[in-house]
């Protein structure tokens, strides 16, 4: 795979415009993240887990009316993590953008939660966190952000270990540059048979979740566990992947569908009924197509790629709370923080 390598930050912010702002509340161990961009870009989504918590996913649809959105929202808290997208939406308009109706703007911004109330914070608020999360993510959107243990990854688990928020990139043939995104809360384990080796070591670039390679043997069936009430603490991944490869509505469909790929390779079992798998597909459009179909093909299969070595990353580089509930990757296997 001479053809691909990492962009020079790992990170989606290394397609051109992509944005992304973490903020985390330490004591409630939870937090969001919004992914914007310098313009509005085209965008879809794709869900195959069975019990997903969403907003405005309907009009990513490629037959629906709106063509571009303003910024996509990940949070903690379930359906009242819902929130934060409402409130990002507020802070778009106060700098007014927005879907142009009359004399009035409309900011556009789909959402999506992860299960996180019951992982040891303390979650009996007056208040909601998820509206200060907000302002304080969208405030802090830049190109540069951090991975682990922020943003909606703060008080995310990965079967039985802390999860987190990982992201990854990827240049194809020095022309398009496609990143994932990805919150790792998922009922499945990133890890093969409790051994410090990843689903995803197949695809890692270098050592950028441990370079520790692939496990020598498992046994699939012992992966395969009766649920519990205690399982519907860590069930989903959610995310974006994104290009700036100029795709229509309908080709970003397309690219969230492939990007499920990168689920399906780094959590054993993923797409479970109890999981809200979700991933959006972003694209900036600042550079054309050409006529080649390998294109989209190569972008797809990126995509996939980067979603795997995402998930992988945000296990690898999770930290613990004083509240946490399950050890870090790190910490239960004695690696170096």
């Amino acid at each position: 795979m001479d053809f691909l390598k990492p962009g020079p930050k790992n990170l989606i912010s290394d397609v051109k415009g992509i944005l992304v702002g973490n903020s985390e509340n330490q004591f409630v161990n939870t937090g969001t993240t919004v992914l914007t961009s310098e313009e509005p870009f085209i965008s879809s989504y794709k869900v195959l887990g069975g019990a997903p918590g969403t907003r405005e996913t309907d009009l990513l649809e490629p037959d629906k009316l709106v063509e571009k959105i303003d910024a996509i929202v990940l949070s903690g808290g379930s359906a009242l993590g819902l929130e934060a997208a409402s409130e990002v939406a507020n802070q778009l308009r106060k700098d007014n953008r927005g879907y142009p109706v009359g004399n009035q703007r409309v900011p556009i911004v789909p959402g999506a939660i992860i299960f996180d109330l019951t992982n040891g914070g303390e979650k009996s608020w007056e208040k909601s966190p998820y509206i200060d999360l907000a302002i304080e993510a969208y405030g802090n959107a830049a190109n540069k952000f951090q991975i682990g243990s922020y943003g909606a990854g703060k008080g995310a688990v990965s079967g039985n270990l802390k999860g987190g928020l990982g992201s990854a990139s990827i240049l194809i043939e020095n022309k398009f540059t496609v990143g994932a995104l990805i919150v790792v809360n998922s009922y499945g384990s990133t890890i093969v048979d409790d051994q410090p080796h990843f689903w995803a070591a197949p695809f890692e670039i270098g050592s950028e979740f441990g370079g520790r390679g692939m496990s020598k043997e498992f046994n699939p069936l012992q992966k395969i566990r009766r649920v519990s009430q205690e399982d519907f603490s860590r069930n989903t991944v959610i995310g974006v992947v994104a290009t700036d490869a100029k795709l229509s509505k309908s080709q970003c469909k397309s690219l969230a569908t492939s990007a499920h790929d990168g689920i399906a390779r780094a959590v054993f079992p993923s797409h479970t009924s109890f999981d809200g798998d979700l991933i959006f597909s972003v694209s900036t459009g600042s550079k054309d197509l050409s006529s080649d179909p390998n294109e989209t093909l190569l972008i797809s299969h990126a995509a996939s790629l980067c979603v795997a070595r995402a998930i992988a990353r945000g296990v690898y580089h999770a930290s613990n709370s004083s509240n946490d509930l399950v050890p870090t990757f790190k910490k239960k296997f004695a690696l170096k923080a």
